[in-house]
């Protein structure tokens, strides 16, 4: 691992605090333990874990001990501590140890905007967002642990900061990012009272009838298919769920469409659109994939597989952010430019039905 995000190498499902009614110090977790051997010479504590862990810089470890995170025989040490036979030295952090650890990775970012509490990029579709099942690596969190690596306090690990939302793997566009936790909490505020701006640009099958509308549906897990989400209307399950359109342009057989999210549920722009009758083109997951508008002619088939072919994903891109800023009181607002997959998808359906 690398540098002092290495050290606090996994996750915590909240801040620890000291029991009710007392000021005890909140318990710490050991990471890491070395024992030194018997014939050990006299060593600063810095030097000793050098030589014992990979990739982490005599700094980071010296942060580390003016944080009172390393320990020798339980007691907090200096980085200057010489270390003697058989002394046990160990890292501790306020959460335990996980086994999955995120490891920084030289991912290439676009960043459109970056200060020291916060920044905001432009995810390419194809990048997965956090790691899971199946993606342990080669993430947004990954690249944002690369390039956030010399931060000391910011820890890829710690839900206390990184990402405030999230978008699906295939989708594309902005998201922000929190440096401090008292960023993360402001921010996530406003996400929790629907205050902030997020519009998405999306191609759907079929002829919107009107030119704007609101989706409102319960959205959860499918019975049926666990991989997917679905829509509840009778309210009994699954969490409350608002989608608000505008039809932008009518492409024939297709309606690109702008999506404002009023709540931000998994898929709820995919899920809501399907429900409406309109998947989102080329949404494998939910029958985007298919031909479901349009003519039988073999020339028409093969067009709408040229087109598959040119966006190899969902037509839908997160294009606008709007938030305040949690330290200036600023409001900040950015926009990202369709990608070119997309343009070049619309660019085809124009001329599509321009000719014929």
């Amino acid at each position: 691992m690398d540098e002092w995000a290495k050290l606090k190498d996994e996750p915590v499902d909240g801040i620890l605090e000291p029991d009710e009614d007392t000021f005890e110090t909140p318990p710490c977790y050991e990471h890491f333990r070395f024992v030194a051997d018997r014939k050990q010479s006299l060593l600063r504590v810095d030097k000793f874990l050098i030589d014992r862990m990979m990739n982490v810089s005599r700094n980071r470890i010296q942060l580390a001990a003016e944080a009172n995170c390393i320990l020798v025989n339980g007691i907090p040490v200096r980085s200057n501590y010489r270390i003697k036979p058989l002394d046990a030295v160990s890292i501790v952090m306020s959460y335990p140890r996980y086994e999955t650890k995120i490891l920084p990775e030289d991912i290439p970012l676009n960043i459109v905007y970056e200060d020291n509490d916060l920044l905001v990029v432009n995810k390419p579709a194809g990048l997965v967002v956090h790691p899971g099942h199946g993606n342990y690596t080669g993430t947004l969190v990954n690249a944002l642990a690369y390039h956030l690596r010399e931060d000391p306090l910011f820890d890829p690990s710690d839900p206390a900061v990184g990402l405030v939302h999230r978008i699906d793997k295939e989708t594309s566009g902005l998201l922000v990012i929190a440096k401090k936790p008292a960023a993360k909490t402001h921010l996530g505020l406003q996400f929790f009272h629907k205050t902030t701006q997020r519009n998405y640009t999306a191609l759907v099958w079929g002829v919107l009838k009107e030119d704007h509308g609101r989706i409102e549906g319960n959205i959860g897990r499918d019975p049926r298919d666990r991989l997917q989400m679905t829509v509840f209307p009778d309210g009994e399950q699954g969490k409350t769920a608002v989608t608000h359109y505008q039809t932008l342009e009518r492409l024939g057989y297709v309606t690109l469409v702008e999506c404002k999210l009023e709540t931000g549920r998994t898929h709820q722009i995919r899920v809501h659109m399907k429900h409406l009758g309109h998947p989102v083109f080329n949404d494998a997951r939910y029958g985007g994939d298919q031909i479901l508008k349009g003519q039988t002619f073999s020339r028409y088939k093969q067009f709408v597989q040229h087109c598959f072919a040119l966006c190899p994903r969902q037509a839908l891109h997160a294009k606008t952010l709007g938030f305040v800023h949690p330290s200036t009181g600023k409001a900040l607002f950015f926009e990202s430019e369709l990608p070119d997959d997309i343009r070049n998808l619309i660019a085809k359906w124009s001329h599509y039905i321009a000719t014929n």
